[in-house]
């Protein structure tokens, strides 16, 4: 799994580039030094840190530091190499061209309605996609900090995220729809958050799930607990997101390109 991460480096590298280079950027290795550091370097902070923890405590659940140093050298010196690669190949190809041709001057945005507000659309956008991962995240938290054993039911596991990557695209398109109907253009962050929001139902569920089913009461398992619950929603964050924001921008594209202009 790590190899894996560290070689899709070439393709996140790749992807971002052409994204960036449509919406006009022309920094593409600012661009791929923020792809290569800024996710991976938050996730790697809270690991580093809670193994500072677990060092002082001398727990033998602690990562070496040769593994530690090993992680790193992946990290720095494979995977972002790997997407200053992908992010040079992804700026050489032509832009990736808009279905219509924008205006300069944005119009005004009318008075919308409470519920297209943009914290009430992304709160609500979270619920289904949080929906379709409920059972299998009891399951999941249960196998490992209940029943204290490695999660083996990888096809149940497939399944619910093939309904994930659908409830995420379907929610996140209706919701840039209504948007959209309501004479509001701006629907990039919007459709990211719709979807992603559904991290912060998770992250509420884990802690729920820890006052009401773990018996944890000292203060350094409870850091792990709740260090590595928010690794996973964070991570969880940035994937639904993603399949939000790159559902919607197939949809409008889509139908924009049907727009007949006489």
């Amino acid at each position: 799994m790590l190899l894996l991460w560290v070689f899709t480096g070439l393709f996140a590298g790749h992807s971002t580039a052409r994204l960036y280079k449509m919406l006009g950027g022309s920094e593409w290795k600012k661009l791929a030094i923020k792809t290569a550091l800024v996710v991976p370097g938050a996730v790697f902070l809270i690991f580093f840190t809670l193994n500072i923890v677990l060092w002082v405590e001398k727990s033998s659940r602690a990562v070496p530091f040769t593994t530690m140093f090993a992680l790193v050298f992946r990290w720095l010196g494979v995977s972002l190499p790997l997407t200053f690669i992908g992010s040079f190949l992804g700026f050489k190809k032509p832009a990736i061209g808009d279905p219509v041709r924008t205006n300069k001057i944005p119009r005004p945005i009318p008075e919308q309605p409470w519920y297209m507000n943009p914290a009430v659309s992304a709160l609500i956008g979270g619920i289904l996609p949080f929906g379709a991962v409920f059972m299998e995240l009891f399951y999941i938290l249960t196998a490992i900090w209940t029943q204290h054993q490695f999660y083996y039911t990888f096809g149940a596991a497939f399944l619910v995220f093939v309904i994930l990557v659908v409830t995420c695209a379907e929610i996140a398109i209706v919701l840039c729809y209504l948007q959209l109907c309501n004479e509001d253009h701006r629907w990039w962050w919007r459709s990211y958050l719709a979807s992603g929001s559904s991290a912060l139902y998770l992250f509420l569920y884990t802690a729920f799930y820890f006052f009401t089913k773990l018996q944890i009461t000292k203060a350094v398992p409870a850091m792990l607990y709740f260090g590595y619950m928010f690794m996973v929603s964070y991570a969880f964050f940035v994937l639904t997101g993603t399949i939000g924001f790159y559902a919607c921008l197939w949809f409008t594209g889509l139908i924009y390109s049907s727009v007949k202009i006489d």
